[in-house]
């Protein structure tokens, strides 16, 4: 090798180096709450290469099927949860592999979780939510806000504590809301008249800031908000445990509920992928529509 071509060409990186390189470089893809949740699954996996003396870019496939028991077993991790983190490591390699750090991923043949295609929770019934509403509705202008941005509009909490009052607007005779939606998807969301009333009442004399706000002021984040759901939820006299993304999954059974065809409740919860609106209806369905129904039916008939 020439001198010139010496001097043009950067030293290698230390393996540590190079790993944290390789992470920065993957992780840049993502923006908001996913790359929150991949720079946490990335920390978890080196970590865990870290307890067992071994560099990230000498795992094999038998480490990483190690890694899976390890989050089943011993972490006592969902199938879901599994799946996610193991699928985050899995496109760390695969980039690595693509940017030239690695010859071929460890992860390309791991075993994957399996994964129900029915959502095992139900949120809200019906009552429930109107009581939840009800309860909203009698505890501050706030309060009424946040339910009924997640619970009557199905948003996600990110898009709701995002919200400003410059994204309210008109278009075409709709009161709208405008929000950036996940993977930075810009959406317009169409307000019915009630939650139009409700989120003048939550914004009333302010012509700027955040819509949602805590009780000093400030923008409600999501676990400000998670708080707050808990504690309306007591209030409803729900006694189940209820978080801000079941409300977004109470919205979309309420619509399914409702008769609204399966692909507008695709578009309207912003579902890149049919199949994850279909889920929420197989789990409405299961029980609804159940066999066990028709056979108590079927031999009360005889008996």
């Amino acid at each position: 090798m020439s001198e010139s071509s010496e001097l043009l060409s950067p030293p290698p990186l230390p393996p540590f180096a190079a790993v944290h390189l390789a992470a920065a470089g993957f992780l840049a893809r993502y923006s908001g709450r996913t790359r929150d949740a991949y720079t946490l699954d990335l920390k978890t996996f080196f970590a865990w290469c870290a307890e067992r003396s071994t560099e990230v870019f000498a795992m094999t496939r038998p480490h990483l099927e190690i890694y899976v028991r390890w989050m089943e077993e011993q972490r006592g991790y969902a199938p879901a949860t599994t799946a996610r983190r193991l699928s985050t490591v899995a496109g760390f390699y695969r980039f690595a592999v693509i940017d030239g750090y690695l010859d071929r991923s460890p992860a390309e043949y791991v075993r994957r979780p399996h994964v129900p295609e029915e959502s095992q929770a139900l949120g809200l019934d019906r009552m429930q939510l109107g009581a939840l509403v009800s309860a909203a509705r009698a505890s501050s202008p706030d309060d009424a806000a946040l339910i009924t941005m997640l619970g009557l509009l199905g948003l996600r909490i990110s898009e709701a504590c995002g919200a400003d009052i410059a994204d309210l607007g008109t278009q075409r005779g709709h009161r709208t809301l405008h929000i950036i939606g996940k993977g930075n998807k810009p959406a317009l969301i169409p307000l019915p008249v009630p939650v139009a009333r409700t989120l003048d009442l939550a914004t009333a004399e302010r012509g700027d800031g955040p819509i949602l706000r805590t009780r000093s002021g400030a923008r409600m984040d999501r676990y400000a908000a998670s708080r707050a759901v808990a504690r309306l939820a007591k209030r409803a006299g729900i006694t189940h445990r209820v978080g801000c993304h079941s409300l977004r999954h109470s919205y979309i059974t309420a619509a399914l509920d409702a008769g609204v065809p399966l692909r507008d409740v695709q578009i309207a919860a912003r579902h890149a992928d049919p199949r994850t609106t279909t889920r929420y209806d197989r789990a409405r369905g299961n029980l609804d529509r159940h066999a066990n129904y028709i056979v108590a039916a079927f031999i009360a008939g005889a008996a």
